[in-house]
C-alpha cells in the first residue's frame, strides 16, 4: 500500500486552522475579547512570517495555557458546527485536486497535523481523508483539558507517528508522498521517498533545492460546494487576509491605549 501524507496549515488550507476558530470561541465564552484580538495578530505573523521551532514551541505554551480547563466535547462541538464558517472556504483548491489524485491511483490519503483532534478530524471527514494524525491534549475524568498533551503532532514526532502508521497498515513508506510548508516538518519529509515542499517557507525551499525536492505552489482557496459547481473563490483568500490584518489593527490600537494610559 502506499499513501500520502499532507501537512495541515498553509498547506491544505491556507491559515492556521486553531487561530482560525478564536471567532467561534469567543463567541462561546471561552476566549476573552483581549485573547482573540491577540489570536488575529498572531495569525498576522503566521502568514507573513512562517513558524520556526521557537515560535511553535511559544505557540504551543501559549495555547495549552489558554485552553487549560476547557470542556472537550464542548470544543468538539463548536469545530463541527462552524467549519463550514471558518475552514472549508479556506482550502486550497490544488490541494483538493492532489488528494483526490491520490485517491484515484489506490493510495491512502492522511492528514498530520500539530492542530488537536477536534480540528483535525471534523476537517478529514469533510475532506474524505482515510486517516488522521494530529495532537491530542489531556483530558481529565469530566472531559477538561489539563493543560498537557497526550501527543504531539509536530516536528519529530510527526515522522515517529507516520513511520508507526505505516507499520501497522503495511504502508511502503519509499513510494509514498508528503507534503508540508514549514522546514519543521523536514523528518516527515524525509521519511517518504516522494517529499514535496508546498508554499514553503525560506529554509524549507533552501532545503527542497538543495536536495532536488519537488516544490508546488498552491493559492486558489475554494469552498467545497463551490468546487461541486465548478465556481472558485478566489475571494476567500482576500478575506482571510483583510480580517487577520483588522485583527492586527485593533490589537495595535489596543496596545496603544495601554500605552497612553500608562
Amino acid at each position: 500500500m502506499e499513501a500520502a501524507f499532507f501537512d495541515l496549515d498553509k498547506t491544505v488550507i491556507a491559515k492556521s486552522s486553531v487561530l482560525a476558530f478564536g471567532r467561534p470561541f469567543y463567541r462561546e465564552g471561552l476566549l476573552s475579547r483581549r485573547a482573540i484580538v491577540k489570536s488575529a495578530y498572531a495569525q498576522v505573523i503566521f502568514m507573513l512570517v512562517g513558524a520556526d521551532e521557537a515560535k511553535m514551541e511559544q505557540v504551543r505554551v501559549a495555547m495549552l495555557a489558554m485552553i487549560r480547563g476547557w470542556n472537550q466535547r464542548h470544543v468538539a462541538e463548536i469545530v463541527r458546527e462552524t467549519l463550514n464558517e471558518v475552514v472549508i472556504p479556506i482550502i486550497f483548491k490544488e490541494a483538493l485536486d492532489l488528494i483526490a489524485e491520490h485517491h484515484a491511483a489506490g493510495r491512502e490519503v492522511v492528514l498530520i497535523s500539530s492542530a488537536p483532534e477536534e480540528v483535525v478530524w471534523p476537517l478529514g471527514e469533510h475532506l474524505g481523508v482515510d486517516d488522521v494524525i494530529a495532537t491530542r491534549p489531556e483530558v481529565d475524568a469530566a472531559g477538561n483539558y489539563t493543560g498537557e498533551l497526550a501527543f504531539y503532532g509536530y516536528g519529530p514526532y510527526k515522522a515517529e507517528a507516520l513511520r508507526a502508521m505505516a507499520a501497522v497498515k503495511g504502508i511502503d513508506l519509499d513510494a509514498s508522498f508528503a507534503y508540508s510548508d514549514s522546514i519543521t516538518d523536514e523528518p516527515m519529509l524525509r521519511a517518504v521517498g516522494h517529499p514535496v515542499a508546498v508554499n514553503p517557507d525560506r529554509d524549507l525551499a533552501r532545503l527542497a533545492r538543495t536536495e532536488g525536492w519537488e516544490v508546488r505552489h498552491f493559492a486558489k482557496p475554494i469552498r467545497l460546494r463551490d468546487r461541486m459547481s465548478g465556481r472558485d473563490s478566489a475571494w476567500a483568500a482576500s478575506g482571510a487576509i483583510v480580517a487577520a490584518g483588522a485583527g492586527a489593527a485593533v490589537w495595535w490600537w489596543i496596545r496603544h491605549r495601554e500605552h497612553v494610559a500608562a
